[in-house]
């Protein structure tokens, strides 16, 4: 995708992943707008950076997508790319009786909020000279951590989505790219200091570097590994992965070269 002259809607732009893509976007020469339900991390985010923009969106809410999607449509004609970045990640069991709260939330965030969100802007995005859709997924999808079962389901199927997408919008301007990030040091479970997970800035430069590719699939070297697991004979990877998560502890250097994708 060109990196200067968008008009760019990034949601859960306030922490994380989303935060280090917007920055690095808005340095470049390009309109941000980020969403989120924290108030607090949207108004730090667009005070270090002037010339960003802010809304609040709960991408859960169809009522609140609604909204923010004819605001964007108003206010930021241009709006040219949609970055679906916004999710949620909760440990769970589903060896048993799984919390319906986690899973509504989670499907509600990570998988219908991109797709309703999606709905109401890709008329207009169909409008403009070049427009990107970027869905931001996880390696998860193509090896889930059984430990996070709904969370690992919801990227598995919007790397489904993704795909369906692209092909319903291949003779339009509308690109469809699927960021699949590894593990990240972010506020994703917790991860912030974790020293198995890809520093933030190293992804952030290598993911930038791949975005000015060709590629629809945008990975980093480390997710490369995961990503490829995916096929006929995946059970058993899967399976060895899981294992390692119970049988040895953290700090193994077994399992960190596993969830590293080294």
């Amino acid at each position: 995708m060109k990196f200067t002259g968008n008009t760019i809607f990034i949601t859960g732009g306030g922490s994380g992943i989303g935060k280090a893509l917007a920055e690095a976007l808005h340095q470049r020469g390009n309109k941000v707008i980020i969403s989120g339900r924290r108030k607090a991390n949207l108004a730090e985010t667009v005070e270090a950076n002037p010339g960003m923009d802010s809304i609040e969106l709960d991408i859960a809410d169809p009522a609140s997508v609604q909204r923010v999607s004819a605001e964007l449509i108003s206010r930021y004609p241009r709006l040219n790319v949609l970055i679906n970045n916004a999710g949620i990640m909760q440990v769970d069991d589903v060896a048993g009786a799984v919390d319906d709260g986690l899973i509504s939330s989670t499907i509600a965030t990570n998988l219908m909020g991109p797709i309703r969100l999606t709905g109401t802007l890709v008329e207009h995005l169909k409008k403009q000279e070049s427009a990107a859709v970027l869905n931001v997924s996880s390696v998860l999808g193509f090896v889930p951590m059984a430990m996070a079962a709904v969370y690992s389901s919801t990227k598995a199927a919007l790397h489904s989505y993704s795909q369906s997408l692209r092909f319903k919008l291949r003779n339009t301007s509308v690109r469809v790219l699927e960021v699949i990030p590894p593990w990240v040091r972010t506020e994703l479970l917790n991860s912030s200091e974790e020293f198995r997970a890809m520093p933030l800035d190293e992804f952030l430069q290598e993911t930038m570097d791949a975005l000015a590719t060709d590629a629809d699939e945008i990975m980093v070297a480390r997710a490369k590994f995961l990503r490829d697991q995916a096929g006929p004979h995946e059970s058993a990877f899967v399976n060895t992965f899981n294992e390692r998560f119970e049988v040895q502890p953290p700090e193994s250097e077994s399992v960190r070269e596993t969830i590293s994708g080294r």
